[in-house]
């Protein structure tokens, strides 16, 4: 019986597996075309499986070679005799046994890299042979990894001035961008250049075509798996309904997604409705696991990466998606910001609220912005959530603390504040996030979940008495669109204290309700 896997290789015989076979296609044409190039997606994006199936499909025309610098220890990186040798036993042992008595890959009197690129020649003449290498970064540390790139490009060089023969394609698979390599290696000062015979900033794989297969799942491409699903165990769940409510929260993160229906499948009695996705993103927010971990560790060593982050989500900045700027690069190549119609965004509605969560727990160290323990009860009363006694006392609590911050601090992180003085209420019950679209420095839509109740609130910073007649009208055709009566506003108002205006009141708008608070 197949399942969901989200550790390591998936494989149609065993997993259920979204189809890629367009995917493959195109990357198969740049096999075609004898291209080198590297697979460079953040952690848990399907790289490994990806190589597999691309071995799979190749190998009736190629002799396909798919080895993993995983594991192969840091013995094999100490100089070039080393590395030369255990890279040939490498080859020899991940090549099709059906190839394997054709080539003679091991031989003794290969001991640097001049003679491993004589012996590739050799090898390579009359045949065409596909490299794949997954796990490079384990390799990135190592100078020797360097010259093993330049002897790639070398050959790949010499073959297109006609002047020897090497891999047909190479197919490098990690994390990190392989062309960057040196000048990183230069940054943590592993490696200094002979500036006679090394140009700085010389990339030894600037041979490499730029890689631009989308390798997010596509809802037709979860729906694709859910067929498959749905035909071994005829659930008779809406495949269409379901694989774009899945997206719609993993934005088609590869590990995401299969977590998501592995939750349902494992651990939601098969629940496969719109109520089991979000309580299976609910499991998924207050999990640990290697992907979550990665995003917190690099968005805790890199300040400026921090900050950026938090500029998106908490501040509303808009970004233009260059990957010309290195921090937008470096959360790129993390996965956790994409192109969202040419502005920098968080990659996934999970990631966000992840991410959120992570900045409320450093918000928390401030003892002003903890929850009152004492009311949550009041708060939440045989499972169901007040949302307005929660506002209501929010502006108690802000009132508090007005007093203690200055007006910049509030205006830059006010709604951080109001997150971390909600996020308790709806531990483990629910959990929120932000519409993207209606995110800036003026205003922002959180969608709260909690058990079966939705709760729509508007948080907006005081401009003026037409800015706040505006985001009622705003407020009341976001609530059109998700067929809602009741809504909540609260307005952060910066002015002196003699020119505010305290109020906690409902109001009715043609059959809807709205319950806004000024603090």
């Amino acid at each position: 019986m197949r399942r969901f896997n989200v550790t390591g290789l998936c494989t149609p015989e065993e997993d259920y597996m979204v189809d890629i076979s367009e995917k493959i296609e195109q990357i198969k044409q740049l096999v075609n075309s004898r291209c080198y190039f590297t697979i460079n997606r953040a952690r848990q994006y399907g790289k490994t499986t990806t190589l597999n199936m691309l071995k799979r499909t190749l190998s009736s025309e190629y002799i396909c070679i798919n080895l993993s610098f995983e594991g192969v220890g840091k013995t094999m990186f100490d100089d070039a005799q080393s590395f030369c040798r255990r890279f040939l036993w490498h080859l020899d042992t991940a090549i099709t046994t059906g190839s394997k008595e054709k080539i003679e890959w091991q031989t003794d009197w290969v001991t640097d890299f001049d003679q491993l690129s004589a012996h590739l020649t050799q090898v390579c003449a009359d045949k065409k042979i596909v490299l794949m290498i997954d796990e490079v970064d384990k390799a990135s540390n190592h100078e020797v990894f360097l010259y093993f790139l330049a002897m790639l490009r070398n050959k790949f060089n010499e073959r297109k001035s006609g002047a020897g023969a090497t891999f047909h394609s190479v197919i490098l698979a990690g994390v990190h961008d392989i062309k960057n390599i040196k000048s990183k290696m230069m940054r943590e000062g592993r490696y200094i250049p002979d500036e006679s015979k090394d140009k700085k900033y010389d990339s030894p794989w600037n041979i490499a075509v730029n890689f631009t297969v989308d390798m997010s799942f596509s809802t037709s491409e979860i729906a694709s798996m859910l067929a498959q699903y749905e035909n071994d165990h005829n659930i008779g769940m809406d495949i269409p309904e379901i694989s774009a409510e899945i997206h719609s929260y993993t934005g088609g993160y590869p590990f995401l997604v299969s977590r998501v229906c592995q939750c349902i499948d494992a651990e939601l009695n098969k629940n496969w409705t719109q109520d089991g996705i979000i309580d299976a993103v609910n499991i998924i927010i207050d999990e640990h696991n290697t992907l979550f971990d990665d995003i917190y560790k690099n968005l805790a060593n890199n300040r400026d990466l921090y900050q950026f982050v938090y500029n998106i989500l908490i501040a509303g900045e808009k970004y233009t998606f260059k990957l010309s700027n290195e921090i937008i690069s470096l959360a790129a190549m993390y996965g956790i910001i994409t192109n969202s119609n040419g502005a920098a965004a968080v990659s996934n509605r999970i990631f966000e609220i992840c991410i959120y969560d992570y900045f409320i727990s450093k918000n928390q160290t401030d003892s002003e912005s903890r929850t009152p323990n004492g009311i949550i009860s009041d708060v939440v009363r045989n499972e169901k959530f007040d949302m307005e006694l929660c506002l209501r006392k929010f502006a108690d609590h802000y009132a508090e603390i007005f007093t203690e911050k200055d007006i910049k601090f509030l205006e830059n992180h006010g709604r951080l504040i109001f997150l971390s003085y909600l996020r308790p209420f709806i531990n483990s019950r629910g959990f929120y996030h932000i519409e993207s679209e209606t995110r800036d420095q003026r205003r922002m839509d959180i969608i709260v979940d909690y058990g079966s109740d939705q709760f729509i609130i508007e948080l907006k910073i005081w401009r003026g008495e037409k800015y706040n007649n505006d985001a009622y009208e705003q407020l009341l055709n976001y609530m059109e669109g998700k067929k809602t009566i009741t809504g909540y506003l609260m307005t952060f108002d910066f002015r002196k204290e003699s020119n505010k205006e305290r109020k906690a009141e409902w109001a009715e708008f043609n059959g809807k309700k709205i319950f806004e608070v000024i603090v």
